[in-house]
């Protein structure tokens, strides 16, 4: 199992933000969010993927979905005021946000960037985010993930 604190747990521990760690075993390599989802016993629509893209403007953006959702690059660029968004190249992720692809949280990057959640969540009574770490889940309540990255719930997926 993958133990120490991530960026994530700090911040949330410094803000005094209540959370659940989790932790799945990776040694059979299946850490996409569907099998992570099976893995802590949860429902593929209360795991979320974070997601990085990049405006017309060049400002980046950061997307939390279900992990079973697909992002609405239409619908992002709207929320987020561009023109246009794209996904940013996965080589990319960890010099943005100092995080690898398959441990990206959406707390805790190099940079505070525009986030915007997906407007399913403000359903649930708790949400599970990357901790940080592939192996590491947060368990969160929607509104305090909101508040701790400044985000905003916006529909961002394909109906």
């Amino acid at each position: 199992m993958v133990k120490g604190k991530t960026n994530a747990m700090r911040i949330l521990d410094a803000n005094k933000v209540p959370y659940e760690l989790i932790t799945y075993e990776i040694k059979d390599g299946k850490v996409d969010g569907v099998s992570v989802a099976e893995k802590i016993n949860k429902q593929p629509e209360e795991v979320y993927k974070t997601l990085v893209t990049a405006g017309t403007s060049k400002q980046n953006y950061v997307f939390i979905i279900p992990v079973e959702a697909e992002l609405d690059l239409k619908k992002a660029a709207k929320a987020a005021g561009e023109k246009k968004i794209e996904m940013i190249a996965v080589k990319d992720i960890q010099k943005l946000t100092g995080y690898i692809r398959g441990g990206c949280s959406p707390i805790g990057m190099k940079k505070l960037f525009p986030t915007f959640i997906d407007q399913c969540a403000e359903q649930l009574d708790h949400m599970v985010v990357s901790g940080g770490k592939i192996g590491m889940q947060i368990e969160i309540a929607p509104v305090h993930l909101s508040k701790t990255i400044a985000g905003n719930f916006a529909d961002i997926t394909h109906n």
